[in-house]
Formats: C-alpha cells, structure tokens, sequence
C-alpha cells in the first residue's frame, strides 16, 4: 500500500502537468501507469482496469474542480451550454460504469489502447484553423452529452477529448469551448466515481482501502500532487513551444498504447 501511495505521488506530478501543458485530462496517463502499478503488486488481473478507471474519475474531480475555478474567474464558462448538457452527461456516466463492469478485462484494455492511438495521431497532426464554424443544433446537446459520459466512464477520462471538438464546432470560441469542457468533466467524474463506489460496494478480491473500485492510497497520492502541478502546466503551455510538445507527448501516448496491447 504504501510503495502504491508513493508511486501514486510520482504518477500525480507527471498527470498534472500534462493535463495543464497538454490540454488533456490526466487519465491517458494515470490509467494505464496505474495498472502496471496494481499488476506490480499482483492485484487481481480481472480487476486492475477498473479500479484504475474508478481510481482516475475520481481524483478528476478535483482537478476538474480546480480548473473550473479558474476559468470561471476568466469568464469563459458557457454555463448555460454546461447546465444543458450536464443532466446527460450524468446519466450517461452512470451507464457507462455499468457497462464497464460487465465488459471483459481484456476489452476494457483494448477499448483504452484504441483510444490513446486515437489521442495520439489528434495531438500529433498540425490543425487548421477552422473556416466555418456550425452553428449549434441544441438538440444534439442529449445524445451527444449520453455518448460523451458512457465513454468517458469507460475510459476513466473528463470527456475533453470529445466534449472540445463537439462544443468548438457548434459554434464556441476554442477558449470558451475549453472551460466548458472543463465544466462538463465535473458530472461525468462526480456521477462515474459514486457508480464505482456503488458497483464496487461489495466486491469481491478487492484491495484492502478499497472504496468501491476506487483504491484510496492511489487517489490520495495523484490528488496530493497533481492539483499543485496542473496550474504549473499550464503556465508553462504560454512559454514552451506547444506544437512541438504535443507531437513528443503523442509519441510517448503512442508508446503507451502499445506496451498495453504488447
């Protein structure tokens, strides 16, 4: 437990930062390092993926909460846009954590390597600006907010990968589009973490500090240090190169990816 909390600070300061520097939530990062954490430690194979999956929703949390704050004060949030969505997203969460639980380990596993390859080749490739922008088709706020929360929950993410292009291309300003999406990542890792808890309750062959699926001594050492490091990223983000460090952090996303399916 205790060479799990370390590691877990370590795993903190790295998810942190690229979730400030990068524009990404820190669970590409935390779910697959946490797994072959818990694998080191000879946790339950059947069980590693969701507990870090569980793990990673829950610790978004706070940093999702520390980021809200923040652009709030710039006064980027759409909040109408996020009240909108947010009922769906809720619910979506919810499912998509029951939907994980019955999926076999090795396609939880696989599920995630698809999406880090897809992360990878969106964070390597130079966009264009966008011409044209859509205007926003409020319908699509429901379905679209249930898809984003199911995979998010599967996934162990904030949904920012999803909710940014989807909001952008309604018709938000990327900044606005951003804190928004940021706002989004709270309903989806409130309503994800209670469902593990719930799911997890009474679990079998799960860790002693156990919360449901979330493993606590993992949580308490990736908040501990991420929440501190996520603002420095991002200060950093105005002064490196960003281009250049999304396509060396999409190489490392890309290596990730196949060392799991390895």
């Amino acid at each position: 437990m205790t060479e799990i909390f370390l590691a877990s600070l370590l795993l903190g300061i790295v998810a942190g930062m690229s979730a400030g520097l990068f524009g990404i939530g820190g669970g590409a990062l935390i779910v697959p390092v946490l797994g072959w954490v818990l694998a080191a430690q000879h946790f339950n194979p059947d069980l590693i993926m969701l507990i870090a999956v569980a793990t990673s929703l829950a610790t978004a949390l706070f940093t999702s909460l520390a980021s809200v704050r923040a652009h709030h004060k710039l006064g980027n949030v759409d909040w109408r846009r996020a009240f909108r969505l947010a009922p769906s997203l809720l619910l979506g969460a919810s499912g998509g954590a029951v939907l994980a639980e019955t999926l076999n380990a090795d396609w939880l596993r696989w599920f995630f390597i698809v999406y880090l390859i897809y992360t990878s080749v969106q964070m390597a490739i130079s966009k264009p600006a966008v011409s044209a922008i859509h205007h926003a088709r409020l319908y699509l706020d429901y379905p679209m907010g249930l898809l984003i929360g199911v995979l998010s929950a599967i996934l162990g993410i904030g949904g920012g990968t999803m909710t940014v292009p989807y909001l952008a291309g309604g018709g938000l300003a990327m900044k606005n589009a951003v804190a928004t999406s940021s706002t989004c990542a709270l309903p989806i890792a409130l309503s994800a973490a209670v469902s593990y808890v719930v799911l997890g309750w009474h679990g079998h062959d799960l860790p002693a500090g156990s919360l449901g699926y979330i493993y606590l001594p993992a949580f308490a050492g990736i908040v501990t240090t991420s929440i501190f490091t996520a603002p420095l990223g991002a200060k950093l983000a105005h002064r490196l190169p960003a281009q250049r460090l999304k396509r060396y952090f999409a190489v490392v996303l890309l290596f990730i990816a196949i060392k799991m399916a390895w």
